[in-house]
């Protein structure tokens, strides 16, 4: 077991992002989402060559966040479809990396490898 603790927890790295220190897992999402502040987010965008996160984008943003927030996990891609009236393509051409890996990982969310 000892062996499982410690190979997790070379897999997570510690950053300091707009004076905070935030832990991430090995795919650049966020351990704690409660952690999570729009600087975050604007970093995490920077990185994946966004300058600049767009209305639709925060709004998409926030949705997801709200969503597990008060659900206790992410959304579906039919709760996301039915709530924002976007087609799935639309989605996914908003992030780089798409909903699951730009959307998600932008908003705080848990990877869903481990969801």
């Amino acid at each position: 077991m000892a062996n499982n603790d410690s190979t997790r927890a070379r897999e997570h790295t510690t950053r300091v992002i707009d004076g905070k220190e935030v832990v991430f897992d090995e795919e650049g999402f966020l351990l704690n989402p409660e952690s999570w502040t729009e600087k975050i987010a604007e970093t995490l965008a920077l990185e994946t060559g966004v300058s600049r996160l767009t209305d639709n984008q925060w709004e998409m943003i926030y949705f997801l966040r709200g969503f597990y927030l008060t659900n206790g996990r992410a959304p579906l891609n039919r709760d996301i479809k039915r709530e924002t009236g976007l087609s799935l393509l639309a989605l996914e051409r908003l992030f780089p990396g798409g909903i699951r890996h730009g959307a998600r990982r932008l908003a705080g969310l848990p990877n869903p490898r481990s969801c």
